[in-house]
Order: C-alpha cells, then structure tokens, then sequence
C-alpha cells in the first residue's frame, strides 16, 4: 500500500502536485444516504486557502472544488467520492533554476534520493503544504458524517505563535472565536500580539513556527482499536501527515510527564447519570480507547523552511557549497491556515473509527 491512502473503511486518496494542473482526493467507505454538496467542502478549503491576509502566501488560488462522482441527486450514493480543485496560479519558473540546489528545511534532497531525480520539484510537488486541500476536501465529508450521526464537534485554533501563547480558550470562545481573526486565535488580545510578530518576522526575511490545539466534543466511548490501530496511534498518524508538523501530544502531554501519578491521573465520578472525570489529562484517550471526555490534542508547527534571508547549501550537481535565497510566495507563518486541516485530519480519522466500530452504519435513513 502506498503513502498516500489514510484510514482503513473510510478512506482518503489523495492525489496531485503544488505546481500541476490539480489537486484532489478520492474518499471511499462514505456511508450512502448524507446530504452532501459542493458548498459543504467549499466552506472549510475558503478557511484554508491562501491569498485572504498580509501574514499568508499571496498565491492566489480560486480553490474551488468540484465534486467528480459519488454523489447524485444531492447524497452520497455509497460510491467513492471524487474531488478536486485547479491550480491556476502557480509560477514553476523559479524552481528550474534550484532544481539541485536542496533548500534548507525542505524535503528536496530526500525526494531527489528516493525518487532518482524524477520526482515533481516544482512548489515542492507531492511535499508542498498545497497538499493539505487534499485532506480539508476529504475531512470536510468527514465532519459532515460526524455531525450528522453522532452528534461530534472538532475545533481547532492557534494557541501559539513564536512563543506568543493564548490565555486558557473556553469551548465556546474557541467555537464562536477561532477564525475571528487572521491568526485564528480566539484569544483577541494574543492574537494581535502574534500577528505583529509574524509581520515582523517576514520584514526580516524570516519566518514563525507555533501551535494549534484541537478539541472534540461528543465523542462516544470505545472509539479505537488496541494496539498498533489506537486512536492515538492513527490521529497522530494523521496530524503528522501535514506538512511542517514536528509535535503532537494528547491531554497533558509533555507537562504529564512533570507530574505524579496522583496528579495526573483523571478521577471518576457521577454527572447527571454519566461516568465523567474531573480533570481530562489523558486527552479523553485512555489505552488506544476514547473514554467520552473531550479529544484534546496539540500540533506543533516548524517555522516555514522557505525564507527570503540568505543561506548556505550545496549544489549536488557539482558538489559546492553555495548560497540561495529561497524564490517564489511563501507564508511567513503556516498555523493561521492550519486550523481547518488539523480539524479534518482529526474528523477523517474519527469516522474512520465509527464506521470500523459499527457506530455509523452503511446506509443513512
């Protein structure tokens, strides 16, 4: 099986370069019977396109979807789902000139390794952050799936931006406030703050890394399958399969692990006839398996590779040291775009899981 299918029942295939003619994904195992249209993956990719702010690429892209096969008279028909959006703005021009010139950050040398030169450099190819359409178009039937059938809400929003942290974001401040603003923080006064930093930075000829948080409510018990399929296992899986991604931790995390047992540990009790815990440190996963609390998870971004400051690489072809200032649009700051991927990557692996534990089922009445 290539790299380039995720999940087990319900399936994403994606497919496409930054610089070809498209990008798209094939999504197999959608139950038949959900009201689907356009305007549903529409309304995430508008989230995630570049060109809306001075802190994103100025790539101008339309990003609009077009929904090939797998739906008729307004439903999914059970039949795989084919979806895709036109690159119109792409300018492939710059990368002739640096074709063997790897970029420091960038997969180039791998890719030029692995793939014995034939690989489509062009935007970074198969490796560009353009790719993330992919995922938002096949998460955003994910989402839909989720809500309409089990009642499950993902939200995710900038928490951090070069070291710029938002104050503690409730669940309704992240759901009425996330994209609020450029950044994506609901924090209001943080986010100010990080949009001043990423601004600064890219007058440097720079660039900021940081952190988006997730959180998903109205999970159902029992979701994941132990050991090598648990729900932290294929989330992670996920979330690492976007673009710049170097972090993910669940629940407490990193901090957990400062922590004693008798600190850490979640307490059951008794809420309006329901098993809860008073604290959520485990993330709301607890050995592979959702336990009913919220999924809380937080990824961490790289700083984007492609800056304008100029740096010292090889040129493989004569095996010299040179220096290169990187050509083309980049974003200065990936995470103002990154909430609606982290969102879908999340729903796309959480209706995998319902389908394969039988909590969705095949039809749709």
């Amino acid at each position: 099986m290539g790299g380039n299918l995720l999940g087990e029942r319900f399936t994403a295939l994606s497919f496409g370069e930054s610089h070809g003619k498209c990008v798209g994904v094939v999504v197999d195992g959608c139950p038949a019977g959900l009201a689907l249209d356009e305007s549903d993956i529409q309304h995430q990719l508008d989230l995630r396109k570049p060109g809306q702010s001075i802190i994103t690429t100025q790539r101008k892209e339309e990003d609009r979807v077009e929904i090939l096969s797998g739906v008729f008279r307004g439903y999914t028909t059970g039949a795989p789902i084919c979806m895709l959006i036109w690159n119109k703005d792409s300018d492939s021009k710059a990368y002739e000139f640096i074709k063997n010139i790897p970029r420091p950050g960038h997969a180039d040398y791998p890719a030029m390794v692995k793939y014995g030169g034939f690989a489509d450099y062009r935007g970074s190819g198969r490796f560009s952050g353009r790719l993330t359409a992919t995922i938002v178009m096949a998460g955003a039937i994910a989402q839909k799936l989720l809500k309409h059938t089990l009642g499950i809400e993902t939200m995710a929003y900038t928490l951090e931006i070069g070291g710029i942290r938002a104050s503690q974001v409730s669940v309704d401040a992240a759901r009425k406030d996330r994209y609020s603003n450029e950044v994506r923080c609901p924090d209001q006064a943080a986010a100010e703050k990080m949009k001043m930093a990423i601004l600064e930075a890219k007058r440097n000829g720079d660039s900021l890394g940081g952190v988006i948080e997730c959180t998903t409510l109205g999970i159902p018990v029992g979701l994941g399958e132990p050991i090598f399929g648990s729900l932290e296992s294929d989330l992670s899986k996920a979330l690492f399969s976007i673009p710049a991604v170097k972090g993910v931790e669940f629940g407490s995390g990193f901090e957990g692990s400062k922590k004693k047992g008798s600190e850490n540990n979640d307490l059951y009790f008794m809420q309006d006839n329901k098993v809860t815990t008073r604290t959520n440190n485990s993330g709301g996963i607890l050995g592979g398996l959702s336990n009913g609390m919220p999924i809380v998870s937080r990824v961490a971004f790289k700083p984007a590779s492609s800056i304008a400051k100029e740096q010292t690489t090889l040129d493989i072809l004569n095996k010299e040291q040179t220096n290169l200032v990187v050509p083309g649009r980049h974003d200065p700051c990936v995470v103002p775009r990154a909430p609606p991927v982290v969102e879908c990557a999340v729903s796309l692996v959480l209706a995998d899981h319902a389908i394969r534990s039988a909590m969705i089922p095949p039809v749709l009445r």
